[in-house]
């Protein structure tokens, strides 16, 4: 296995130490495995690109791992009332029709590659979760006010290129509703 796959997995394996911090309020813990995981997500891009080592295993994994670790985390918020569950369903919503149309594709033989819309998404949720979770370590601080502005602007935020991005996959790859 090669060093951005390692990476991949090492992301989806810091998810149940995010979690477990998470849940027994350890924020500031949890925030640092969360940005360790995420700085792999571009760390392993970059390596697997610049080197010539992008392997069908990181095309799959890459976009899971980073799926599992954002939506673990928003699942928590939801449970803290952080984020608000509607808005975890489109967002959920989103990515099941995505990754129902790249099925279908793929057993037609296409392939619906990313767009730069979905990456902006993952960029904004990767940014919003932490905001967030520095709101819970610094609940009863004066800059509490601050960091729950933020996090919500970049979770809103979020929330808009999900659905503009979802929008544009279907309208960019409609072909794949019509095939017999």
């Amino acid at each position: 296995m090669n060093l951005p796959n390692k990476l991949t997995v090492l992301r989806v394996v810091a998810v149940p130490f995010f979690i477990a911090c998470y849940m027994l309020e350890f924020f500031v813990p949890a925030f640092i495995i969360f940005i360790a995981a995420s700085f792999t997500d571009m760390l392993d891009g970059k390596i697997a690109r610049k080197y010539n080592l992008v392997t069908n295993f990181g095309k799959i994994m890459d976009p899971l791992a980073d799926k599992i670790l954002v939506y673990s985390a928003f699942c928590l918020m939801v449970e803290g009332g952080m984020v608000p569950a509607w808005m975890l369903i489109i967002i959920l919503a989103r990515e099941f029709a995505i990754a129902g149309m790249r099925s279908v594709a793929a057993a037609e033989g296409i392939v619906i590659a990313a767009g730069m819309s979905g990456k902006i998404k993952t960029v904004l949720q990767m940014i919003a979760v932490p905001l967030l979770l520095l709101t819970s370590a610094l609940k009863d601080t004066d800059v509490y006010d601050g960091f729950n502005v933020a996090g919500q602007i970049f979770l809103w935020a979020s929330l808009v290129m999900t659905v503009y991005s979802g929008a544009e996959y279907i309208i960019k790859n409609k072909s794949v509703f019509s095939m017999k």
